[in-house]
């Protein structure tokens, strides 16, 4: 069970989080001010660090820079109020894993949370690229999509959106990041193109068709959760 270290001077942002987290399935420290939290790190046993910018007696960006300069490199999630350009440049700059402005979605912070993990967290040559949701199970290795224990037959563009999908777990993606991400960058397609290639992935995976959500206004997001509700 990852261990996740609070650090914000508002006890109650803490509280939000720590429940949050608890019932997703982290275990959850907590720390009131950059100074304190520095030192827990410190002692190790630490996965990810969700880290206020503006804390008493040591504020989070300074934590952040004597952490790496210290050649810790615990990832970090930067949590601030203030939501300007150049404050979350600074933080990507000093180290920051990723990067979230007050007010937020607890729902959003949890699956920001279990991106960075899968990103930065150490796996077995077994699980490596092997992602199981309930009934539905995506290896990277083999390329290969099952559904209820029966390959499903991809073609390479859909099977890649599924991976991207899945390793964005419940963050909303806009058709255009999904775009420059599936497509890369250079592509210059339209909104159609990704609304066509999720009507047809959702087509193949059956009874797991739930798990990719429709988020109106914004594009689409990956969550097995959600479709339990």
């Amino acid at each position: 069970m990852p261990t996740i270290l609070i650090a914000d001077d508002e006890p109650r942002i803490r509280e939000l989080i720590r429940e949050h987290l608890t019932h997703a399935g982290f275990d959850c420290r907590e720390a009131a001010d950059g100074g304190e939290a520095l030192s827990l790190v410190q002692q190790g046993g630490i996965d990810l660090v969700i880290l206020d910018v503006m804390m008493p007696f040591l504020d989070g960006m300074s934590c952040l820079r004597r952490m790496r300069a210290d050649r810790i490199q615990t990832p970090v999630i930067m949590l601030t109020a203030r939501g300007e350009e150049y404050d979350k440049l600074a933080g990507l700059e000093s180290g920051a894993d990723d990067y979230v402005v007050k007010p937020f979605s607890p729902r959003e912070l949890v699956a920001r949370v279990r991106v960075v993990l899968a990103r930065t967290m150490p796996k077995s040559r077994e699980d490596a690229g092997r992602y199981t949701f309930g009934e539905l199970v995506i290896d990277t290795a083999s390329h290969s999509v099952r559904v209820a224990g029966q390959e499903v037959a991809l073609t390479p563009k859909e099977f890649d959106l599924l991976v991207f999908l899945a390793e964005n777990r419940g963050l909303a993606l806009s058709r255009e990041k999904i775009l420059q991400k599936v497509w890369n960058y250079d592509y210059f397609g339209e909104d159609r193109t990704v609304d066509t290639h999720i009507k047809m992935l959702r087509g193949h995976l059956g009874p797991c068709r739930d798990y990719i959500v429709t988020v109106w206004g914004v594009g689409y997001k990956f969550d097995p959760d959600a479709a339990k509700a």
